[in-house]
């Protein structure tokens, strides 16, 4: 009996290569309806999104497949990076007939098309992917002394205790302004690059360090230095020096949509002896903002009056940020840094990126380009329009988002049959080295940590409450136990496995500020973080982990198991994510197999090897 669809292009039945192609490369299809159903003509029609294009091809007879009838067509790919969108339209010697898409047959002249991602094939530093990745939010990670704000940007106050809960309340003007620091420095981050190398971590990410006012620094105040409060340019360069001596690079965070209205550029309040654009039209920095009129009203990263949108399109900005010898993108590759995170990716238009990564192929080719994007990539529309980050002119890879949204519903009761399809449409989307760079990850600065959204049995209304809030016992536990496939997943999935500063410690809290506490040194949940440093042990250990291919073998209710594979060597990664006890079947080859994460080995007859997973259970077997 052959195969029970028509057209299924995740199968070699009916598609070659397997999802996004190369521009050129040609592309096998074939359309495979029931003889019974007397189709004797098949075209596809495919419609360019950015050529804007649209063409229908027939596809030639082909053979049969027992009861079906095979038409098959080869094209070879468009020459220039493009969204495709097809179906088939099939008909009959007498006329009648009907488009075959995504949902099936049908007669409506309304279709569903099928994606088909064809990018530029450019050069994918392959370091990061094949990585572990570790973000730290510096101010809250490791400080050696308390910092004196006196004479800094912004009005400052430092927490003399390093365990003290970050303010989340308003000031008396009803604003939540960030400005409570706790002092952690780049020193502090050095200091603790050996726990950070012993965790198999190959990448940091860090938040941004340029001067600021605010804790978070997403309010740049002037992109060519170093918070003071964090330390200087040369405490930055031996931080990366001593990081890349332990076989760790260093990626900066550029928020480049939008500055701080108490920053150098836009100098709402005066801080700096230079002139501002708030402060004069002639400020050479007037063009890089929107202003109507000047200087009452401006244009605002979501319309929040501290953050004034930059005009990307400003000469003078162009220059600054991106290609000027002496540009912030140079500058600091220049001075250690590996790659730059884009923030808000979605704020910067398509050209200012590709800009961006020609400077970087130019002058740093081995340096990463990677983008905040909430979404499937592919397939984003920011401001009615779609975007092209990885059709192979603008970013390496991106945050993947969509990994973290569909692991934690899978372990919070959803179906291992939603997370895999999931990351196939991922993966059948994204070109292959993004799908294999995609920054992946259980919570950011920007999320609640995850040790509370899996233990946590209800979100409190309150945003008091939810500041109090400490997991039960029963909720830690649990919590815990689900953490602890989250991780597994994490380590063994394609994509660099990024953990967020103090998840492998055990920190909870809900959103921002609660998930920014600091990093609790000599109080961090001891067996977590040795379960973190074992799984980032294996992952350097063996190979297939950091490049092997994906392969699905079970999803169903709470298991999910998947594969790795590289030069004929396999480990396979199994979850039940449910409270009961899962039986488990696998087809293995004679001899023994190996469960990586306890020691333990098994000897088998048979071909198949028989297993239990206990409640909240998972292995990596060898």
């Amino acid at each position: 009996m052959s195969e029970p669809f028509v057209f299924d292009p995740r199968c070699t039945l009916c598609k070659s290569p397997f999802g996004a192609a190369a521009c050129g490369q040609e592309i096998v299809f074939h359309c495979r309806p029931l003889a019974s159903e007397c189709f004797s003509h098949c075209a596809i029609v495919l419609r360019g999104e950015f050529s804007e294009t649209e063409r229908q091809i027939e596809l030639l007879p082909s053979g049969r497949e027992e009861e079906r009838v095979r038409f098959s067509l080869t094209v070879p790919a468009p020459d220039e990076p493009d969204l495709i969108w097809y179906h088939f339209r099939l008909w009959r010697d007498d006329g009648s007939g009907c488009d075959l898409d995504r949902s099936g047959y049908r007669a409506d002249g309304l279709v569903d098309p099928w994606q088909l991602t064809v990018y530029e094939d450019t050069p994918v530093p392959r370091w990061f992917g094949e990585g572990v990745s570790y973000q730290i939010f510096p101010d809250r990670f490791c400080r050696l002394l308390v910092p004196d704000p006196t004479g800094m940007v912004g009005n400052r106050w430092v927490h003399q205790e390093w365990n003290d809960s970050p303010v989340w309340q308003p000031d008396p003007d009803g604003e939540i302004r960030n400005r409570d620091f706790f002092g952690g420095s780049l020193a502090g981050i050095s200091s603790k690059l050996p726990y950070l190398a012993d965790m198999g971590v190959t990448t940091l990410y860090l938040c941004p360090i340029f001067e600021s006012a605010s804790n978070h620094r997403y309010n740049t105040a002037d992109y060519s230095r170093i918070d003071p409060m964090l330390g200087t340019e040369a405490d930055f360069i031996s931080l990366c020096g001593r990081a890349a001596e332990l076989g760790i690079r260093v990626i900066l965070d550029g928020v480049f949509n939008h500055t701080g209205s108490q920053s150098l550029y836009f100098n709402e309040d005066g801080f700096y002896p230079t002139t501002g654009a708030a402060q004069s039209t002639d400020s050479p920095y007037a063009d890089w903002f929107s202003f109507h009129p000047w200087p009452t009203d401006y244009d605002a990263w979501w319309g929040i009056r501290t953050l004034p949108a930059v005009r990307e399109e400003s000469p003078g900005y162009i220059d600054y940020i991106i290609q000027g010898e002496h540009s912030i993108i140079r500058r600091w590759l220049r001075s250690g840094a590996s790659g730059w995170r884009l923030d808000v990716a979605d704020e910067l238009p398509d050209w200012f990126i590709e800009k961006i990564r020609s400077v970087m192929d130019q002058d740093f080719p081995d340096a990463f380009l990677l983008g905040e994007v909430w979404e499937d990539a592919s397939t984003k529309i920011a401001y009615s329009r779609r975007r092209r980050y990885l059709l192979g002119r603008e970013l390496h890879g991106v945050m993947n988002y969509p990994f973290r949204t569909a692991l934690l519903e899978f372990l919070q009761g959803g179906e291992a049959t939603c997370f895999q399809e999931a990351m196939e449409t991922l993966r059948e989307n994204y070109p292959p080295a993004a799908f294999y760079s995609a920054m992946n990850f259980l919570g950011t600065h920007d999320t609640p940590r995850v040790l509370t959204v899996l233990g946590a049995d209800r979100v409190p209304e309150s945003r008091e409450a939810r500041a109090e809030y400490r997991l039960s016992p029963d909720e830690r536990t649990r919590g815990t136990a689900l953490l602890r496939l989250a991780a597994l997943v994490l380590f063994t999935f394609p994509g660099t496995p990024t953990v967020f500063y103090g998840d492998e410690a055990g920190m909870e809290g809900f959103e921002d500020p609660f998930n920014r506490g600091t990093y609790p040194w000599g109080q961090e949940d001891a067996d977590l973080l040795a379960w973190f440093r074992i799984l980032g042990k294996l992952r350097r250990q063996h190979p297939p982990l950091r490049r092997g291919d994906l392969q699905w073998i079970a999803a169903a209710g709470p298991l999910l198991v998947f594969a790795r594979e590289l030069d004929g060597r396999r480990l396979v990664t199994a979850v039940n994510a449910g409270a009961d006890e899962a039986p488990l079947s696998l087809p293995w080859a004679e001899g023994t197999a190996e469960e990586l994460l306890s020691g333990r080995r098994f000897s088998l007859e048979g071909g198949t090897l028989e297993l239990v997973l206990p409640p909240y259970g998972g292995l990596l077997l060898c």
